[in-house]
């Protein structure tokens, strides 16, 4: 400010009432070296009286002017620039905004006749006048605003201590936009009140704030007269304006400013829910100008530099001209509609967007634009307006499940759904509309939920109605979220990996073929590969489906189908033993779910990294990674599937390097996460699996198999993948030639092995049961250990079970 007063003439500052304009041109004119006169507008009435403003400020008489330089005694203006003309001095013009036009002729005529005079003016609005200088004057930020309360604090309470509820005055200063006045108003409430309940009643705000010293001017004594000084210089035009933008959330763009608060009937007025804005009339862009001009809409750049302009209004304003629309309510219900119908109009026009290579700018507008999105949808569940509410959230859809916004979406749906809950007539717009939205909020409410928790004789009615609905097929079943009727599942009882299932994905992929788009198909694909994948006899037939995945996904560009296709090849080089395969598709899924904001799967990638490189024997870089794991779950607010794989890992790691203890504490609370949520059977068989190893480890074999039988028998009832199975098959052999019984443990290590069809176990693996063929066979003969080997070689899963129980409940077991 001391620069811009040395090398310019004219500098305006501008920003909102109680922005403190005035004492910080008072610190600046002290700080100048040359003579300052500061000359209070506020109390003036008639913009005539500006020069002889002036005038006065300066310490002259008229009458003295006249006899020294023969001025005319009726044009103060002209008597000014005599005086003035050959002096060097700067003037500070206070407060100018209800003089505007008046201030700034006297300004450019001083400036034009008088070399030595700079001007410093304050207003809510520029003079604009050439050369002037504008320096707008934005929110104080935190820190001065923290001490300005602080400052004022003490003086009405000695001993006030901002350390005492930091969180209330850093809430106070933020919701009262920074604005100085407002906070020294807030700080002279503490003579009655504490900082927290000042906080909590700063939704009243204009009520609250009342208590300004009397020695100010009466518009400056309480927040609403503030604010009513700044409303009453404003024109019709004007008013109309800032209350039509009181509907927006979260500030606007100019095209929604121009579709929401042109007049109804003109151009940029959409005429029904969901029709695009025409261009709007050009006295919109004229009044936001000149709204931002007297710092009552505050403009800045979008988050993308070819968004343009944001514009929105301080929290305090908006209040203000949401009051001010109150008092207007056709007009208000008016601006709501139009402005339900605008963001309904970008929802639709981003739905598909989102999902190809250009989503990256679309994700970032959605995401800007998201309060305004919850402001439109809260106007269509208030004003039931159905078919708006429907078409918003199923156009959300996609975009809450992306980005985690899962459980308020499956809120939002559930309320519009309330809203009107008869199901209209089969085949219509409005039916299919309705079962829609039915099958979006069970795919968001699956997320994260307890197993049964969700199978009430209500959800189950649900379930078997959408999975009838959509079963049928046609386009409306190769849609997004019509695609995923097979989850259902989840309501019905049917568990994801069983036959039911499976058929419904061969259906749903066969009718995304006949109907659907490439997306759509890959969503269908990529369910039924991760199927096979997980899936005892599935990993053979996955091949095709993910090389044909790789085409789709070249082709639609979306990176989290490109993220998930990575996943997959990720888990199937895992389950043939290929680690460093599997890491470097893990590692490309990662990248790209970062990418694209995939926050909720990035931590679980991190696992599967972390799987990765403890299958490969980096015991050291698994700890890592899990540890990272850990931090991006709870960055993102953590989530019960991190929780219960991660902690899976984390105990299996411990386990592996003796630490009995900690590999006991981190399965205690992976068995906690993994009953909060609708986790897959493999899980299971996992924590199982160290279960009984940990329980052997604790307490002898015997004790491990009674652990161990029921977990494998649960795991093949389950269809869990070979991979999975042979791993509960290698501990079960193991702990069997622990309790004396090798000629089992021989036919059951043989099984495992078969069931690998000759992919690798892990390096932890092999550990666990690599002399196991040189002590058996020590034990039994090497004839005896060919003939168990070979006849445990052609045991299914089923016959390897029942053999683990019978073995476990029967004979005596030795080294318990």
């Amino acid at each position: 400010m001391r620069g811009d007063l040395a090398r310019l003439r004219l500098v305006t500052l501008t920003g909102p009432g109680g922005s403190g304009k005035t004492r910080l041109a008072e610190h600046a004119a002290a700080a100048d070296p040359e003579p300052g006169w500061l000359v209070e507008l506020a109390r003036l009435d008639n913009p005539a009286a500006v020069p002889g403003a002036v005038l006065s400020a300066l310490g002259l008489r008229e009458s003295t002017l006249v006899a020294r330089e023969k001025a005319p005694a009726d044009d103060p203006a002209a008597q000014l620039v005599e005086h003035c003309a050959n002096r060097r001095l700067l003037l500070v013009l206070d407060n100018c905004e209800h003089v505007i036009d008046a201030a700034a002729q006297l300004a450019e005529e001083l400036l034009a006749h008088c070399p030595g005079v700079r001007i410093l003016a304050t207003s809510r609005e520029p003079l604009g006048i050439p050369g002037e200088t504008v320096r707008p004057l934005g929110p104080l930020p935190p820190d001065p605003a923290h001490r300005l309360f602080a400052d004022r604090a003490t003086a009405v309470r000695p001993g006030f201590a901002p350390a005492d509820d930091p969180a209330a005055v850093a809430e106070i200063c933020a919701r009262l936009d920074g604005l100085p006045l407002a906070i020294e108003l807030a700080a002279a409430r503490l003579n009655l009140l504490t900082p927290r309940q000042i906080a909590d009643r700063l939704d009243d705000r204009f009520r609250l704030l009342t208590g300004g010293a009397r020695t100010v001017l009466p518009r400056q004594q309480t927040l609403r007269a503030v604010v009513d000084w700044s409303w009453d210089l404003l024109d019709e035009k004007e008013r109309t304006v800032l209350r039509r933008l009181s509907v927006f959330a979260g500030g606007c763009d100019l095209p929604a400013a121009e579709a929401v608060c042109a007049d109804p009937g003109t151009p940029g007025t959409p005429a029904a829910p969901g029709t695009p804005a025409t261009p709007a009339a050009p006295d919109v862009l004229d009044v936001l100008g000149s709204l931002v001009d007297k710092s009552l809409v505050v403009a800045a750049p979008g988050p993308d530099a070819d968004t343009g302009m944001r514009y929105h209004l301080l929290e305090t304003i908006h209040e203000y001209a949401a009051e001010r629309a109150a008092a207007h309510p056709a007009d208000r219900a008016a601006a709501a509609h139009r402005h339900a119908a605008h963001f309904l109009a970008l929802a639709e026009e981003a739905e598909p967007l989102l999902r190809g290579a250009g989503q990256l700018p679309w994700i970032r507008r959605v995401e800007t634009e998201l309060d305004n999105l919850r402001a439109a949808l809260l106007h269509t569940t208030r004003t039931a307006s159905v078919e708006t509410g429907q078409r918003l959230a199923l156009a959300l859809g996609w975009f809450w499940w992306l980005r985690n916004y899962r459980s308020e979406g499956a809120e939002w749906t559930a309320r519009i759904w309330e809203t009107h809950p008869v199901e209209p007539p089969e085949g219509t717009p409005e039916y299919w509309r309705s079962m829609s939205l039915r099958m979006l909020h069970v795919f968001l409410v699956a997320d994260g939920n307890a197993p049964g928790s969700l199978r009430t004789p209500e959800n189950i009615a649900v379930g078997e109605r959408i999975r009838r609905v959509f079963r049928s097929g046609g386009p409306e079943s190769s849609r997004f979220p019509g695609i995923l009727w097979p989850m259902t599942s989840l309501l019905t009882g049917n568990a994801l990996d069983s036959r039911d299932f499976r058929d419904g994905l061969d259906e749903s992929v066969e009718n995304c073929r006949r109907h659907g788009r490439d997306w759509e198909l890959g969503v269908t694909l990529m369910l039924r590969t991760h199927i096979g994948i997980d899936t005892t006899g599935g990993l053979s037939s996955v091949d095709a489906d993910l090389a044909e995945l790789h085409e789709i996904a070249d082709r639609v560009g979306d990176r989290w189908t490109r993220s998930q296709v990575a996943s997959a090849a990720g888990e199937v080089a895992l389950s043939r033993g290929r680690y460093e395969w599997a890491r470097s598709e893990y590692e490309e899924c990662l990248r790209l779910a970062r990418e694209v904001g995939a926050h909720m799967e990035t931590p679980f990638v991190i696992a599967r990294i972390a799987e990765a490189a403890f299958c490969s024997g980096d015991f050291a870089g698994a700890e890592q990674l899990l540890t990272e794991a850990a931090r991006e779950a709870d960055r993102h607010g953590g989530t019960p599937e991190i929780s219960a794989y991660g902690g899976m890992l984390t105990a299996l790691l411990a386990l592996v390097r003796g630490d009995l203890a900690r590999a006991r504490a981190e399965w205690e609370l992976a068995r906690a996460a993994a009953a909060n949520m609708s986790g897959p059977p493999q899980l299971a068989a996992g924590l199982g699996n160290i279960d009984a190893v940990l329980t052997a480890r604790e307490q002898g074999p015997r004790a491990g198999l009674a652990k161990l039988a029921p977990a494998l028998a649960t795991a093949v009832a389950a269809h869990c993948a070979e991979r999975v199975l042979a791993s509960l098959a290698d501990n079960a052999a193991a702990l069997l030639a622990a309790a004396g019984r090798p000629a089992e443990a021989v036919r059951v290590l043989a099984a495992a092995t078969a069931w690998r069809a000759g992919h690798p176990r892990s390096v932890a693996e092999q550990a666990a049961v690599g002399g196991l063929p040189d002590e058996t066979r020590a034990v039994l003969g090497a004839d005896r250990y060919a003939a168990e080997a070979a006849a445990g070689a052609e045991l299914s899963p089923p016959e390897v079970a029942a053999l683990v129980t019978e073995a476990t409940r029967t004979a005596p077991v030795t080294g318990s």
